[in-house]
């Protein structure tokens, strides 16, 4: 009796100083692998063009070339080939520069067997290309260019491990594009840790991130993880990463760049193997031109951008969306929209983008009658009421809503200028919360925008 021989797994290792090529090739076999050396850039694209591969690792400098090289062959090729470079021991340039270029991830000298090992490990799970291609093509509705771009920007991002920013206005599916790059990626089966950084008091932050020892503080009666052992071997979603207060930024930068991080009270660092994803509604480089976030940090999480459409750039998609939503809702009900209903709102601007669009259908769903959504139904307000500025003559206190909209957004605009627009400050000045007060601004449309110079 014979069983079917599963295919080894073959390396390309690529360095030009043959006892580095010796030590890489024993730790790959001791994994089962099968490995193919290369002394150079020209002898590791001859053999790319001439065999299959599972992976490539290959050295940063050598005399004929650099791994920029190797990884621009794979790329320009279509080779459904991950690679990872070696770059000298804290060159977050090159680090940067490679990740950017395609490659998959990159260890710094001198290698650490167990980084080693994670590294190959995670990019034996990668997902075909192909597999990439077919999987989750419905999950982002639309068919305008912009969305298009997107769905095929996460494909590719989806089989690498560098960090991506995604930018985009609230509720425009920021967080959904995070866990779509993810349910693509190696990474797929472990732990996704999604984290709001505005939410964090600041003298948490630390612990919260990296964890404590018992006894590190008051109250520290046991050890406990932080968000970065809980995401090992998986993903960190860094959301509103623009709240982070510069101390912390500090500390982020190291953790991401070193892939260690060291808990309250602990004399050791411990090795953290996260993916970082982050993500705000703000301009992070116009945040790093005001100072308040650091220009290193930007650069380290922004190696891939992915930006998030509104929904007022694809208004094409509006009626495709807005059935979607519908048909979650209804059931066996049949309720649907009338022509007149998906042509408002596919006018509509949407400063809340699809988490608007949501609360719009539901409240119309609650209200339509006889199975059927009218435009009067939807109840939609023109955007200038949405953001609390006053038609000319509108001085009177109905409808009682955007009456009282108005109010609120002029008592939170005057707290937030008087506190230069330090959302904690405001929220004690108003007696709320932080996360409501965030809330309040979201409903609101309070933006950036809104500060007064």
């Amino acid at each position: 009796m014979s069983l079917e021989a599963k295919a080894i797994p073959r390396v390309l290792v690529v360095d030009d100083e043959a006892d580095i090529l010796e030590l890489l090739e024993l730790a790959l076999v001791r994994m089962g692998l099968e490995v193919v050396r290369a002394s150079g850039v020209q002898q590791a694209k001859q053999c790319l063009d001439g065999g299959k591969f599972d992976l490539c690792l290959t050295d940063m400098r050598m005399p004929d070339g650099d791994g920029l090289e190797v990884v621009r062959h794979i790329s320009e090729r279509g080779l459904d080939v991950p690679v990872a470079v070696i770059t000298a021991h804290g060159n977050l340039e090159n680090a940067v520069a490679v990740l950017k270029a395609g490659a998959f991830d990159y260890l710094s000298k001198p290698v650490a067997l167990d980084q080693l090992r994670t590294l190959v490990n995670s990019a034996l799970r990668l997902p075909s290309a192909d597999t990439v291609a077919r999987e989750g093509e419905s999950t982002l509705l639309g068919n305008s260019p912009a969305m298009a771009q997107v769905r095929e920007l996460i494909g590719r991002v989806a089989r690498s491990q560098a960090p991506v920013h995604i930018s985009g206005e609230s509720g425009s599916g920021k967080e959904l594009a995070a866990r779509l790059i993810v349910e693509k990626s190696a990474r797929r089966e472990q732990p996704f840790i999604a984290v709001n950084c505005g939410a964090i008091p600041e003298n948490l932050m630390e612990s919260e991130f990296f964890g404590y020892r018992k006894g590190a503080f008051t109250g520290a009666d046991k050890d406990r993880e932080g968000f970065f052992q809980a995401a090992n071997q998986g993903t960190l979603l860094l959301d509103e990463v623009a709240d982070l207060p510069m101390a912390m930024q500090v500390k982020l930068l190291r953790a991401i760049q070193e892939k260690k991080v060291r808990r309250v009270g602990a004399t050791q660092e411990e090795s953290a193997d996260v993916r970082i994803l982050s993500a705000t509604h703000h301009d992070l480089a116009r945040c790093v031109q005001q100072g308040s976030f650091r220009q290193d940090l930007y650069y380290r999480l922004n190696v891939i951008s992915l930006r998030m459409p509104s929904l007022r750039e694809m208004r094409e998609d509006v009626p495709q969306i807005a059935n979607r939503i519908l048909g979650r809702l209804r059931g066996d009900t049949g309720i649907k929209f009338t022509p007149q209903a998906l042509s408002e709102l596919a006018k509509y601007d949407f400063p809340g983008n699809v988490r608007e669009l949501e609360n719009i259908i539901e409240r119309a769903f609650a209200l339509c009658q006889e199975g059927v959504i009218t435009p009067a139904d939807l109840q939609l307000m023109p955007v200038q009421s949405m953001r609390g500025e006053a038609k000319p003559g509108d001085t009177g206190k109905y409808p009682l809503t955007d009456y009282l909209d108005r109010i609120e957004r002029e008592a939170i605009l005057e707290a937030l200028h008087q506190t230069h627009f330090n959302r904690t400050a405001a929220a004690k000045i108003l007696g709320v919360t932080f996360r409501a007060l965030r809330y309040r601004m979201e409903r609101l449309s309070i933006t950036d925008e809104d500060k007064v110079d």
